[in-house]
Parts: C-alpha cells; structure tokens; sequence
C-alpha cells in the first residue's frame, strides 16, 4: 500500500515510520514540560520540614512523625503536582489507632496553628478527614491526613515497581495528564472517575501483558498482604528487602 505525500509516493510502512517517530517527539516535549525539576523537588522538601515545625509546635501533636506519601515519594508526580503528607502517631513503635472524631479534632488543632501561615486552609470531614492549603509558596497544595501508613507503603512499592523500567514513570505521566485533559482523575466527584492510584494501576496491567513481558505480577514482587502484615513500623524494612530480593531476581530472570 502506498501514499502521496507532496509530490512523492510512500510505501505505507514509511508513512507509519514517520508517523511514530512525530509522536514520540510530541510525547518526550510534553514529558519535558511535566517532569518536575530539582527546584521543585527542593521546594517540596522545603515544605514538608516547614510542616514538621508547625506541628512540633501544636502540643497533641508534638513528638509525631510526619511524612509524605503518594506521587511525590513514588516519584510519579508532575512538577505541579500536589503533596500527600500523613502526620503518624505511634506509640512503642508500632502503629497507633485513631478514632475519626480524633482526627477531625487533631487536624482541627493543626489548622489554627497553620492559617497564620499557610493559605486557604480547610478541614474537609471526608472518610479520611483532610487538612487541605496551599503551601507557602503558592505553588501546589498539601492534604494533610492521619496515620496513612498503608499509603505510605504503597507509594513506596510504586517507586520500587518504577525501578524495573524508567519507561513507567513516563507512561504514568502522560496518562495522568490525559485523564487531567478528559476530566476523568478525580474519584472524589459525583461521576466517579479515575484517581492517581487507579490509572497507576492500569499502566501497571499494560506493562505486565506486554509482549516480552516488561512488570511480573505483583504477588510476584511482594507475595503478602501490606494491610496485614504492617504492624510496626519496623516491618515496612522487612518489606522493603522482599521487594528488592524479587525484583533483583525478575530482572536477573530477564537478562537471561
């Protein structure tokens, strides 16, 4: 099969050559434009330790961890991406239960000490309650949340998975930015749609039925369940060394 393109006749193999090789182009300009910078990853850093000096100063909070989690510990974020931040009571090391109305009271305490400093503070009383502002300098917003450590973990497990083929993080970038542009990222709406984990996920399954098979299946990476098995803050190391013995074993098994 043939085309004419101008004054010239393509076979159609050259016209599909042509055709992906303007699309990857497209894709690396936009990439290019969502990766974030140091600069960006700086100022984060920036705001987390700001974070964790306003609630050193809050006195039912002083003593607490706090900790980011989500895109921004997975490394999956785009450079105006928001910040997940969990502020863990623990007690002896091991994880602590909160009851809802304490969160809601604990994050309460949080907001009088931050509207002073930061912007458009709000407590939205949701299943999870969420402290939700804009950081000091007015670039993303932080939803501050309590004692999120299977988030925590997760998100770890993501930046693990990402490591297996930089590709990931590329295809996760763009689809969240194709979900942004189609208005389907936001679970939290009455229609229901996509969040961040969720199309995380669905690259996730493109990447394990690839043909050669790029992601083995998860259990394959960490063969038991994370809400069971974290206890103590201890374990999630425990976690973290299944995790780089199995994928170290499925790219020595790939190399092969």
């Amino acid at each position: 099969m043939k085309f004419f393109v101008w004054n010239k006749v393509l076979p159609f193999s050259e016209i599909k050559m042509s055709a992906n090789s303007t699309l990857e182009h497209i894709l690396e300009e936009i990439l290019e434009v969502l990766k974030p910078k140091q600069e960006d990853l700086a100022t984060r850093a920036q705001v987390i330790n700001e974070l964790r000096r306003v609630v050193e100063s809050v006195p039912s909070l002083r003593g607490a961890a706090v900790e980011s989690f989500g895109s921004f510990v997975s490394n999956l974020f785009t450079k105006w991406g928001d910040v997940d931040i969990s502020i863990n009571l623990t007690e002896g090391g091991y994880i602590s239960h909160v009851e809802y109305d304490h969160k809601i009271k604990l994050l309460g305490e949080l907001k009088k000490h931050l509207t002073s400093r930061w912007q458009m503070v709000r407590l939205i009383p949701a299943k999870v309650p969420i402290l939700k502002c804009e950081s000091s300098h007015n670039i993303f917003s932080c939803d501050i949340s309590i004692d999120i450590l299977i988030g925590q973990i997760k998100s770890k497990l993501l930046l693990w998975i990402s490591e297996i083929d930089g590709r990931f993080r590329d295809m996760v970038l763009l689809v969240k930015e194709w979900a942004k542009a189609h208005e389907i990222n936001d679970a939290t709406t009455m229609s229901g749609t996509f969040n961040s984990y969720s199309l995380t996920l669905l690259v996730i399954f493109h990447f394990q039925i690839c043909e050669p098979t790029i992601f083995p299946p998860l259990k394959d990476i960490y063969a038991g369940t994370v809400a069971d098995n974290l206890h103590g803050l201890r374990t999630e190391r425990n976690i973290a060394e299944a995790c780089a013995a199995n994928i170290r074993r499925f790219r020595q098994d790939k190399s092969r």
